[in-house]
């Protein structure tokens, strides 16, 4: 692995990052994501993408075939980065015997957190995190919940200027997840840069200021939501009545009809105005006018249509080589 060592204004600046498996299963073919520091970030893909392995090799848990880049301005690995780097891996493992509070006062001491520091991290941490109560359990005594609210509260022991979070509201119910995004967005708030991998595309919709598509060990998408959803823009403008006699000027406007739904694309709404005027002379009631734009699962599902012959002549080259 090739470090670059020049001080950047991302956060992580992961360049041609390459893992192969058993030289057959190529995990991550090539990929680029650039993280801006106080930013929530959002990493999504389908199971088998390789967003754990790229998050893996970012906390120096595997290595990389292959990989340029930073992490805090300084190249992976760097000791001193990683003392400021806060993370919870997916499926997580505590010791069984300890409490959750003697878990986040061990954890702070690996990363040479000082005592007191400590103390009333893991004080703050836990009211943050609802788990005051169960402070003094032991944590095979815990639900996966509790365990994930613990491993949350671990990854902040440090004071993190970044926090790689793998999966954190897996198990937890849905007062539970919005905690978490309360929590996150404080996070932001101080400055501190937050990375997500989650299967949950509704909580990342939510909290990221952008977010990167991984496919196939490919990115196919990065950007902020309004960039990646920009060409799917349109105005949905629902009714009631029979709109058939008047589908070709809908057409002419480059409207499309659906049962009692007509959808104007783009952000002109002087041509929504058009449409709305022909439906009204037709003598039909207008019940919503609604802007409407991809979600991510939406975006995801689209990019996974379009990504399968970009994957195919990855696959043929890879075998061919």
């Amino acid at each position: 692995m090739v470090g670059i060592t020049e001080m950047t204004n991302w956060a992580v600046d992961m360049i041609d990052v390459r893992k192969t498996y058993s030289r057959t299963i190529h995990a991550l073919r090539g990929v680029n994501i650039q993280v801006g520091r106080g930013e929530i970030f959002g990493l999504l893909g389908p199971n088998g993408a390789g967003k754990t392995t790229l998050v893996k090799i970012m906390m120096t848990v595997i290595k990389p075939d292959h990989s340029y880049g930073t992490i805090l301005g300084r190249p992976l690995g760097h000791r001193g980065k990683l003392a400021v780097t806060g993370y919870l891996p997916e499926d997580h493992r505590f010791p069984p015997y300890l409490t959750g509070a003697q878990l986040l006062d061990y954890y702070a001491a690996l990363a040479k957190v000082p005592r007191a520091t400590r103390r009333d991290n893991a004080k703050r941490l836990l009211d943050k995190v609802h788990m005051t109560k169960w402070a003094d359990m032991r944590i095979d005594k815990y639900s996966k919940g509790m365990l994930q609210r613990l491993g949350i509260a671990q990854a902040l022991m440090n004071d993190p200027e970044l926090v790689v979070l793998d999966e954190p509201t897996d198990g937890l119910d849905p007062v539970g997840r919005r905690q978490v995004r309360e929590l996150l967005l404080e996070l932001k708030g101080r400055g501190t840069t937050v990375f997500l991998n989650s299967h949950l595309l509704s909580e990342l919709e939510l909290v990221c200021d952008r977010v990167a598509i991984l496919v196939d060990g490919l990115v196919a998408r990065q950007g902020t939501m309004s960039q990646l959803t920009e060409h799917t823009v349109e105005y949905r403008i629902q009714f009631d009545g029979d709109a058939s006699a008047i589908r070709a000027k809908l057409l002419a406007c480059r409207a499309t009809l659906d049962g009692h739904i007509v959808s104007v694309p783009g952000h002109d709404l002087s041509r929504v105005n058009e449409v709305i005027d022909l439906l009204r002379s037709a003598n039909l009631h207008i019940e919503l006018v609604k802007p409407h734009r991809f979600s991510l699962e939406d975006l995801l599902i689209e990019v996974m249509d379009q990504q399968e012959p970009v994957i195919a002549r990855a696959v043929t080259k890879e075998g061919g080589a």
